[in-house]
């Protein structure tokens, strides 16, 4: 990212936005502070940003609430941070629209890097090109939701098509099955790891020479990775 990019970091306790700010002391970001979900609220109003790190804990107005209202009106990548790390509240999270999810001790390094997979997700959404992605041969119309292989029209099912769709618009970056299942099921199918292994052995059979593709990472989950 050679351009700076704009933060809103919502956190009402001062060590953790330092901690935050520090992390993020050597990368381009310029990093506006808010201290309450009020006051994230009212920067928004005023201000656009390229993502937000949003405390769920917060005075005057929660996170989850701040969530919702942004939802509204704005698409900005979201990471959700807090020290409750109960299933429920990941799902919950997930289904008013947040990114990512990072729960409290966490490794700066890890935010930092979840904060530029999803900028990279952003990025690569918004330079589409007449809606086709092209994922080293793998042409996917997102208008007319077709797939063109080897200028062949392949027919997937509904969850295949937005699982390929979902991994070569997130190229090079490993997701468990837990995340798989989120971003493309929704939270009522959390837990089923066995739904996702189906849907690539699947896919991988539908992208014939390209199945290599979709790697598995043993132990963890599955990324797409563009082989020359």
């Amino acid at each position: 990212m050679d351009k700076i990019m704009k933060m809103l970091l919502v956190e009402d306790e001062p060590k953790m936005r330092e901690l935050i700010k520090i992390a993020f002391k050597k990368e381009n970001f310029k990093i506006y502070e808010a201290i309450d979900g009020k006051q994230a609220l009212n920067f928004l109003k005023n201000d656009d940003f390229d993502i937000i790190i949003l405390d769920i804990m917060l005075p005057e107005i929660d996170g989850w609430t701040v969530c919702r209202e942004i939802r509204k009106f704005s698409d900005v990548p979201i990471i959700m941070l807090t020290a409750r790390g109960e299933e429920f509240d990941k799902l919950f999270g997930f289904e008013l629209g947040a990114d990512d999810y990072i729960v409290k001790p966490f490794s700066p390094r890890e935010l930092v890097a979840r904060v530029k997979a999803l900028l990279r997700r952003a990025e690569s959404k918004n330079g589409e090109k007449d809606n086709v992605i092209d994922a080293g041969g793998i042409k996917i119309n997102t208008m007319s939701r077709e797939v063109i292989i080897n200028e062949k029209v392949i027919s997937f099912t509904n969850k295949e098509y937005e699982l390929l769709l979902f991994l070569c618009r997130n190229p090079n970056i490993v997701f468990t099955r837990e995340q798989l299942l989120l971003k493309v099921w929704g939270y009522d199918q959390y837990g089923d790891p066995r739904t996702v292994d189906t849907h690539i052995k699947r896919i991988r059979e539908k992208l014939g020479d390209k199945s290599n593709y979709i790697i598995t990472i043993w132990g963890v989950g599955y990324k797409f990775e563009v082989k020359q």
